[in-house]
């Protein structure tokens, strides 16, 4: 773990000296006239103004909608044709690495093979993250085994999404299906966590994305050979003076440490709570309780997804021409679907917050009679977004 701090430390300095092209990012919202149209779409229901504890809890509930179909790119199963040989050893280098030391490193005595990558950092509310910028289907088998043979890891990647490490997620807090605003950049969603083994290191994005990040490039050098045996003198002299190594194999070369367990979570939040957590990051301000509230009044969290009697349609009740202008794809299967949770609820963030719902107090609440024009069931909506806030506090 000593290696840890300076490593970070020079992936930092890296990404200091680069200048950052990406242009602001954001959700791109169309505002044409349906949001006026809306206004005119009938009341669903009268609810009364008695605000309930909602059950069950959201922790335990679980979204259900079909299997994620991969839009992009069939990446396959992994078996034999992804084999996976994990890196002993990480680098960053002074600055880009050029052939010839990478000739120098694959001739070291016990290294198979070696991959250089760009690297680089970004800031999410002031966080930074050290990332690897890859191409997909050359750097699978440089994962553990189970995060190889994970088609929806790979395909993310491709999609321009963002693969943050297991331990990432914990430290910092983030949600499985989340949108995170870099700092002077895009907008990027969390499409799955992973045990990449890679220390100092919080996740992977694509190639492209890192070139439009301004990451440096061929920076990271990756080696895989027998465990244990691989030199860290030697890589240090042959990457030459201000290069960080880090040895990745500690576990071989101390008998006593035990090899962590690998781990891979793609895709969709395991469950609403989280869901509704993980939508409200795509309206900066907007609460995730009334998200849930809303879920909870509409369709009791997916349990009477209708056609209800005005010709709402799903999980958060969309009328089907409100949905055509706000409807999301919410977990990257290539489809918005109104039927579909994971699409759904972003769908109802993304639609409230075009009508001001992240600027909170009357914004709000006019927000939500945007939803259901019925100040009866904005008051619902406020009371059982209330008692979520109490009971999961």
């Amino acid at each position: 773990m000593s290696g840890l701090p300076s490593l970070r430390a020079v992936i930092l300095m890296v990404a200091a000296v680069l200048v950052v092209t990406a242009a602001a990012g954001g959700v791109v919202v169309i505002l044409g006239d349906d949001l006026v149209k809306t206004a005119n779409e009938p009341v669903r229901r009268k609810p009364t103004q008695r605000p309930q504890q909602p059950s069950p809890r959201l922790d335990q509930l679980v979204p259900t909608a079909a299997p994620i179909k991969e839009p992009v790119k069939d990446f396959g199963q992994g078996g034999p044709g992804v084999t996976a040989t994990p890196p002993r050893v990480l680098a960053i280098a002074a600055g880009a690495v050029p052939k010839s030391t990478r000739f120098a490193l694959s001739a070291l005595k016990h290294v198979q093979k070696v991959a250089v990558v760009d690297a680089g950092a970004v800031k999410v509310a002031g966080t930074a993250l050290n990332l690897l910028a890859v191409d997909p289907a050359e750097f699978r088998s440089w994962t553990p085994q189970p995060v190889a043979d994970q088609p929806a890891v790979w395909s993310a990647l491709a999609r321009g999404e963002l693969v943050a490490d297991a331990g990432a997620m914990r430290r910092f807090g983030m949600i499985l299906g989340g949108m995170y605003q870099v700092d002077g950049g895009p907008r990027l969603r969390v499409a799955a966590s992973a045990t990449l083994g890679l220390m100092g290191v919080d996740g992977l994005v694509s190639a492209d994305l890192g070139r439009s990040l301004g990451f440096a490039p061929g920076v990271a050098v990756l080696l895989h050979g027998k465990a244990g045996k691989i030199s860290e003198s030697g890589v240090r002299k042959v990457l030459g003076k201000g290069s960080q190594v880090v040895m990745l194999d500690a576990a071989h070369r101390t008998p006593k440490q035990q090899k962590p367990q690998a781990t891979v979570n793609v895709g969709r939040p395991g469950s609403y709570l989280d869901l509704y957590k993980a939508a409200a990051t795509r309206c900066p301000g907007l609460s995730w309780t009334v998200l849930a509230a809303i879920g909870q009044v509409e369709s009791s969290h997916g349990r009477n997804n209708g056609p209800s009697s005005a010709g709402a349609l799903g999980p958060m009740q969309f009328m089907p021409a409100t949905w055509k202008h706000y409807g999301v794809d919410g977990d990257g299967d290539g489809k918005a679907d109104i039927w579909s949770p994971y699409d759904a609820v972003p769908g109802a963030a993304n639609y409230l917050c075009a009508n001001g719902a992240g600027q909170g107090g009357e914004k709000l609440r006019k927000a939500i009679w945007f939803y259901n024009h019925s100040w009866d069931y904005v008051n619902k909506v406020m009371g059982i977004a209330n008692a979520y806030a109490r009971t999961y506090a």
